[in-house]
């Protein structure tokens, strides 16, 4: 298509897309009902002691601010909450000695809820303090807010045991705890052990600024890959026609993929970064590796990886070196949200409503959105309509509750106590994802999924027509795991940066 008829066509796009459109747009559900099941789990999630309880939780995790596949204290702390509340506890799930599931109660209907704990690299930040200034200068930091996410999953499954206790409501919940989220690891790998085989849906969630849900395929699926290339060492100066530099290899296949974007489709997402290159220039580096993210849809991201690694082969080549290794990380799908289980979400999110705010809290807020210079206007006060999905997939992150959503019917909720306007993967999200305003989106989000768990427990008739849905939409959409045989969790992966950084964070807390 011509430039001017794609501008063309993204203007009409936007028109259409207006106000009027978009209240058009809007899905309408069933109202849900506050039963006597639904009182019990939400009084003792509006209790002041377990409103205290959990956002200390959230706050000592941000503190813990642990990488991926490295979250020992973080995953201690929920096991050991869920265990003094009466649930069983695997450990060391699918190899991964952070990962975990939790469970309580016996027999059908298995409900199960998600949850993360992992932070990222770099931003160590003071909480709530509207302007950068970190704890530990290029530490990590909840950037994402999965101190709150897997946190208010734990609050979620309490609440809801406390709810089957006293109502005799037979079935079985479950908490998954999955590390690695960032680096979109762990699910593919607990898909593959088995782990979610007898669950009968799945309630996803994630930190936000806003709350609500959706439905329909969003994100993007991704390879995670390493690439390792060998060669020989010389003098660079003395005898370099003697070496065969394998730093070079790495360059010319950046060279290749970046010529490459031109002919791949519009819906890709490639970035790369050099992980080895040598010790000193004076010495022609015979090892060199690079760490890819290559992203794109579903059906076209098994032929942009093929590509990638093609460039790579052929840097080898030009270089007579060796590629070495070609070591996937993980590969995970775009997620497939199931529209029963986003419906019902949202009937919960429109029962439960947004928290309110303080004054201070407002005042914080608008500080952070004034130094980002976005517009001053605090928290929100009104939820998220749920919407049709506009069909358009282009961009976007990656997760890897994709992999859940093509093996069991989930959605996912968003929940607030992010400020509008902060940025993610950035230091202005660690400062939201702290404090007060933070405890409250997160007791609001396990209030919302309490009651969606207790509505799938106690309405036979939604929960079969889910599974039906599902059912549907996997005759055309089957699981197929994207992992290469062999594949193993990289239980080293981010390991040297807690080393050198925990004792740091240690010794500062916040």
């Amino acid at each position: 298509m011509r430039p001017y008829r794609l501008t063309i066509l993204i203007i009409l796009l936007m028109v259409m897309s207006g106000p009027a459109g978009a209240q058009e747009n809007i899905v309408e559900v069933p109202k849900a009902r506050l039963n006597k099941e639904k009182k019990t789990a939400l009084s003792y999630l509006e209790q002041e002691s377990t409103v205290d309880r959990f956002g200390k939780i959230a706050d000592r995790i941000w503190n813990y601010a642990e990488l991926g596949l490295q979250e020992f204290k973080s995953s201690a702390l929920l096991i050991n909450t869920l265990e003094e509340e009466g649930f069983k506890v695997e450990r060391n799930v699918a190899g991964m000695p952070t990962c975990f599931v939790a469970t309580w109660g016996e027999g059908k209907p298995v409900i199960g809820v998600l949850g993360e704990f992992d932070a990222l690299p770099m931003l160590s930040q003071k909480g709530r303090v509207p302007y950068q200034d970190p704890l530990v200068k290029g530490a990590p930091g909840h950037g994402c807010g999965h101190n709150m996410m897997g946190t208010a999953g734990v609050a979620t499954v309490i609440a809801v045991k406390k709810s089957m206790e006293e109502h005799n409501i037979k079935g079985t919940i479950k908490f998954f705890g999955s590390p690695a989220e960032e680096t979109v690891i762990s699910r593919p790998y607990m898909v593959r052990a088995g782990v979610f085989d007898d669950v009968d849906a799945v309630i996803d969630n994630h930190s936000s600024s806003n709350m609500g849900t959706d439905f329909g395929v969003s994100g993007n699926a991704l390879f995670s890959v390493i690439f390792t290339f060998s060669g020989k060492t010389s003098h660079s100066a003395g005898a370099p026609w003697e070496g065969r530099s394998a730093l070079d290899a790495v360059e010319i296949m950046n060279i290749s993929a970046n010529y490459l974007r031109e002919h791949l489709h519009f819906t890709h997402r490639l970035h790369y970064v050099i992980m080895e290159g040598g010790e000193a220039p004076n010495v022609v580096p015979d090892k060199a590796s690079v760490w890819y993210y290559v992203r794109n849809t579903d059906g076209r991201i098994e032929e942009m990886y093929d590509k990638i690694v093609n460039c790579a082969r052929g840097a080898a080549l030009a270089t007579n070196t060796n590629l070495e290794d070609i070591r996937v990380l993980t590969g995970i799908h775009q997620r497939h949200a199931n529209r029963g289980m986003a419906e019902l979400i949202q009937s919960n999110i429109d029962l439960v409503g947004m928290p309110e705010w303080t004054d201070e809290e407002t005042e914080f807020a608008k500080a952070l959105q004034k130094e980002l210079g976005k517009e001053e206007k605090g928290y929100p006060v009104e939820v998220s309509k749920l919407k049709m999905p506009s069909g358009i997939q282009v961009g976007g992150g990656s997760s890897d509750v994709g992999e859940v959503t093509l093996v069991a019917p989930t959605a996912t909720l968003r929940f607030p106590g992010g400020v509008p306007g902060m940025i993610g993967h950035h230091w202005s999200a660690v400062s939201a994802y702290y404090g007060s305003a933070a405890w409250k989106g997160l007791n609001t989000g396990a209030k919302v999924m309490a009651a969606t768990a207790i509505d799938l427990f106690t309405s036979p008739k939604v929960l079969e027509k889910i599974k039906e849905e599902f059912a549907e939409y996997s005759k055309d959409h089957p699981y197929k795991s994207l992992l290469p045989e062999g594949a193993e969790p990289p239980l080293d992966l981010n390991r040297e940066l807690m080393e050198k950084y925990r004792p740091l964070m240690e010794k500062v807390e916040y």
